[in-house]
């Protein structure tokens, strides 16, 4: 193999000094190492590649971590391979994190004299660029292309998000969760080509360029880097993560359909932003499909004359004790009659937590129809109350006077109106699907905050 070798020759460990004065918890920083006491080499494989497309770099310093940013990419791991597939002129940037501090070493260029499209002639790199010689734009997905709910999605960090297999525990409908037309300005479409190199720009909606740099698709991993360019994503959320251009996760790409994932570092705690992003010219001849939404079975439940009053009580002169559904699907948020729980976790900690479980690991509610009205009683924790309850037929609302459902005062969605309302509930099932009563959200909007409660 005939390589050219850059290499820097002097190496000095820096020795952690500690320094005792007058007490002897006093010490002092490693001095600053100079860029002169730091190894690297970088080679060029003439004989993989005779146009030096493939690159080697590899740190030999011990104990200091060198960060290269080669152009279509940026790592620092100790030994890398770098495979350019189009010829020209690349500086490599090196930095070294030593216990001094960040030492900034002189850049090295490297020249590649031939195109190498194998590298980029994968099924992979056309989805995302259309192809050699050709570039591709991507938007944010709003949820109007038949492809995702909407243009973000959430899943929790315990679980797997990786290529192919991912289940996000939510995804709102629209821009992307807490954002608006306003605050999603930063950049309308992002463009990744192949036309030279592995170029990305992102652009206002009119076509003015924001930003341009480089990328670079792990076709194994299944990651994405960019260098001098950020994929879109709404101002709100940039502070949010450090890691926009790097560690980006790609979950899903075909000719369409982009799904990318970045874990949130900021001081809420990691979680994966996953973002999702359709085609330009897709979007731009989607036409779509107009069908009925498909609603929850049981949603805005019609009654006979009497029927509900019946489903709660059992009927005249008898009683009937509810609890909350705590094995099962306990909560739910119910959107224009869809639902998205399926269990306990789904919610966990914003809607079900350990404080509900325990109150109804103890507590019931029951409504009856003794002594000639309608009785409605809460026992929770040991403590009974009680009082009169009403129907409104008319909108399947239950007035409970005094009294609310099943309390849990940690909770941000706890209870405290006196009238609820019969979201969904089964007209000869409900014996062993209960009834799941709404107490919050937004009426207006046909959005409930929804709690499922059985007969145990």
């Amino acid at each position: 193999m005939k390589n050219i070798k850059l290499l820097v020759t002097s190496f000095v460990m820096a020795i952690l000094m500690l320094v005792s004065s007058c007490s002897p918890d006093s010490y002092s920083l490693e001095d600053t190492m100079d860029k002169s006491d730091i190894h690297f080499e970088i080679t060029q494989d003439f004989v993989t590649d005779p146009g030096g497309n493939t690159v080697l770099l590899k740190n030999t310093t011990p104990g200091v971590v060198l960060n290269w940013d080669y152009v279509t990419g940026k790592s620092n791991k100790a030994d890398l391979k770098v495979q350019y597939a189009f010829k020209g002129t690349y500086t490599i940037k090196i930095s070294a994190v030593t216990g001094g501090g960040i030492v900034d070493l002189d850049p090295v260029t490297i020249t590649v004299t031939q195109d190498n499209l194998n590298y980029v002639n994968d099924p992979l790199w056309t989805a995302l660029s259309g192809g050699v010689g050709k570039k591709k734009s991507w938007i944010a997905d709003n949820g109007k292309y038949g492809l995702a709910p909407g243009a973000m999605s959430f899943a929790d960090p315990s679980g797997v998000v990786e290529w192919g297999s991912f289940s996000p525990n939510w995804e709102p409908e629209g821009n992307a969760n807490s954002s608006t037309d306003a605050d999603m300005h930063w950049g309308r479409y992002m463009t990744f080509s192949l036309d030279g190199g592995p170029f990305m720009t992102t652009h206002e909606a009119d076509g003015t360029n924001i930003e341009s740099g480089a990328y670079f698709l792990d076709i194994n991993a299944h990651t994405l880097t960019t260098t001098g360019a950020t994929i879109l994503r709404p101002d709100n959320y940039i502070a949010n993560a450090s890691n926009w251009t790097s560690e980006i996760k790609v979950l899903t790409l075909t000719e369409n359909q982009l799904r990318i994932a970045i874990k949130r570092t900021n001081s809420e705690g990691p979680w994966w932003y996953i973002w999702n992003f359709v085609s330009k010219e897709y979007a731009d001849n989607y036409v779509p499909v107009v069908t009925e939404p498909v609603v929850d079975e049981g949603y805005n439940p019609t009654f006979a004359p009497g029927e509900l009053l019946t489903m709660l009580t059992g009927g005249a002169g008898a009683g009937r004790v509810w609890a909350l559904d705590a094995a099962g699907n306990p909560v739910d948020w119910i959107g224009k009659g869809i639902g998205w729980t399926v269990d306990a976790t789904s919610s966990y900690n914003w809607g079900w937590s350990d404080e509900w479980a325990a109150v109804a690991g103890n507590s019931w509610i029951r409504f009856d129809q003794w002594g000639g009205k309608l009785n409605y009683t809460r026992s929770q924790d040991g403590v009974v109350t009680s009082g009169i309850f009403t129907i409104n037929a008319a909108t399947n609302e239950i007035n409970l006077g005094t009294e609310t459902l099943l309390q849990n005062s940690a909770s941000s969605m706890n209870p405290t109106t006196n009238t609820i309302k019969v979201v969904k509930a089964y007209n000869t099932e409900f014996l062993q699907k209960g009834i799941w009563l709404g107490t919050s959200y937004d009426a207006a909007k046909d959005e409930w905050f929804v709690f499922h409660y059985i007969i145990p």
